[in-house]
């Protein structure tokens, strides 16, 4: 492999779009190739983007042996299809989130990836993000002494247009596969870091929602417990504005973070407000030198040029963890997908 590393996106939609602008920005990722299934989206995408190969299909992409990386874009239900067959193919994989479905499927991802020696990454950039590491630290340091309760917000009003794809069942649509796994991931990092372990699992998950006329959950709200007498409440919405944001409470103070899911952009400071209780409130600021995408895509970098598999910034145990809880809070609401076990 050469120095910079050859990406390869597979899917031309909103996500993969902002991948490609973030791999223009990277110091040494170099984006050399496009599939879709649409071989005349797939040419746009490449003259858009100065791609120097497109297919017109993603197996195609799979087998490109000019491709070092193959990064996952497709609807949730194809993830762990194209992610096997990359891994298969001796490819590294950066997967969009969540994962996949459900954690079965998952795991079979998992394996395909530690079956083939490659690297293996769910793109929750937040993990990336220096704002996100800082917050660890904080955490593992004791700054606001024990951890009692995390809340985790995130939400946006889509529209009620039922032919989005978030709205389809059968694109496993919804408010928890978008943004929900974004909350519960948060959660699951925090609680891991307070309590010094590496991963942490859910001890009990319940949940409300409201299910819209497509039969995919358009507000949904859980609360999540972790060992160490840790409780999350985590909320979620595709048809509401929701101030998304993360707070932590602990028994010396408080922790806000603002903009936990997309910190800091282009010249701007990301900042993390730490309260001790009796002390004055303090910002901590984050200088941030790049976009938060293009911040994933140097990080994704630097660990396969490091030799990681499992990735430091959320191994395959972390990922696997969340993928249980979200299959938790799914059957605590009623919400199954084609697929899913009884």
């Amino acid at each position: 492999m050469s120095d910079a590393v050859r990406w390869g996106i597979l899917g031309t939609g909103k996500i993969a779009r902002i991948l490609a602008g973030a791999l223009a920005e990277s110091r040494d990722g170099r984006l050399v190739a496009v599939g879709s299934r649409d071989a005349v989206r797939s040419e746009a995408f490449a003259t858009e983007f100065g791609v120097d190969r497109h297919h017109g299909g993603y197996a195609e992409l799979v087998r490109d042996d000019g491709v070092d990386l193959v990064y996952v874009a497709t609807h949730h239900p194809w993830h762990r299809e194209w992610a096997v067959a990359a891994a298969e193919s001796g490819k590294h994989v950066l997967c969009e989130k969540p994962m996949a479905v459900r954690a079965d499927d998952a795991v079979v991802i998992v394996d395909a990836a530690r079956r083939n020696d490659v690297f293996l990454l769910e793109a929750f950039a937040y993990r990336s993000h220096p704002q996100t590491h800082r917050l660890v630290e904080l955490l593992r340091g004791g700054a606001i002494g024990d951890v009692r309760m995390i809340d985790a917000v995130f939400g946006y009003d889509a529209g009620p247009d039922p032919s989005n794809y978030l709205m389809v069942h059968a694109l496993a649509g919804g408010s928890i596969l978008d943004v929900g796994c974004y909350t519960s991931s948060m959660a699951h990092l925090v609680a891991a870091a307070a309590t010094g372990v590496d991963v942490v699992e859910t001890s009990d998950v319940a949940a409300a929602a409201t299910i819209g006329p497509t039969r995919v959950d358009h507000s949904t709200a859980a609360t999540l417990a972790f060992p160490g007498d840790i409780l999350a409440r985590v909320a979620c919405s595709i048809q509401a504005n929701l101030e998304s944001s993360l707070r932590i409470d602990g028994s010396e103070g408080r922790i806000t973070v603002a903009s936990p899911w997309l910190p800091g952009r282009i010249g701007s400071t990301a900042t993390i407000v730490l309260e001790r209780w009796g002390s004055e409130r303090e910002e901590v600021d984050v200088p941030t030198e790049a976009e938060v995408y293009t911040i994933e895509v140097d990080a994704v970098n630097a660990m396969i040029t490091a030799g990681e598999r499992s990735p430091s910034t959320m191994t395959w145990e972390d990922s696997l963890a969340n993928m249980r809880t979200l299959d938790r809070w799914r059957r605590a609401i009623g919400l199954r997908y084609e697929g899913d076990s009884a």
